[in-house]
């Protein structure tokens, strides 16, 4: 029982970190406005800054509000596989809040529980162990991110309606790969930053 409990407390946090992390990096606009400037996405488009992030707000207005249920871009149409796409990322988006949430509860009740009983020394091999994990998330981002891009599409979607055609689904030239690569970047940083954090609080206060 006490195993059960150990394991299902350890998963919680760490679903609780990786969706928060998630969370914080689709909510975090400054990373896409970063990238419109860095890549002159203006230029390219033919678009003030403004227009392009009143459209990227379109767009996660749609994939965070229940209430709306069609995809509409001020400057950008969409195909249907386009906005067939959304709404798997959509879906995607719900699911990750709830085990968010889910997960938040659980970490809160098993992190009450070692504290309580002296015994948060028990995160201190688990979080060493996951803190190996994301330099080599990293090193792969860093080495090939195209291949690593395609292989996360090919995971979480049963279609190729991700590859998106510029000429029925422009807004794909507003969402440069590049972009992508930095959100994976934060997400793993971040992902890194809180087991790192969680290993050494563990170690410190864990009172063996």
């Amino acid at each position: 029982m006490l195993r059960l409990k150990s394991i299902g407390g350890i998963a919680s946090l760490v679903l609780l970190i990786i969706t928060a992390s998630i969370a914080f990096v689709i909510l975090f606009t400054p990373i896409y406005h970063f990238s419109v400037l860095v890549h002159d996405l203006p230029e390219l488009l033919g678009m003030s800054h403004g227009t392009i992030a009143r459209n990227y707000y379109a767009l996660l207005h749609y994939l965070h509000a229940p209430w709306v249920t069609e995809l509409t871009m001020p400057d950008f149409p969409s195909s249907v596989n386009g906005a067939f796409h959304m709404w798997e990322v959509k879906i995607l988006f719900y699911i990750n809040y709830g085990i968010l949430i889910l997960s938040a509860i659980g970490s809160v009740i098993y992190s009450r529980y070692l504290k309580r009983n002296r015994k948060l020394w028990q995160l201190e091999r688990p979080f060493f162990i996951a803190a190996l994990v994301p330099p080599v998330f990293l090193t792969l981002l860093a080495i090939n991110f195209d291949r690593m891009f395609v292989v996360f599409h090919q995971l979480f979607f049963n279609n190729e309606y991700w590859i998106f055609n510029p000429a029925t689904d422009p807004i794909i030239l507003a969402l440069p790969q590049e972009f992508f690569m930095y959100c994976f970047l934060v997400f793993f940083l971040l992902v890194e930053g809180a087991f790192i954090f969680i290993y050494r609080y563990s170690k410190k206060n864990g009172f063996k």
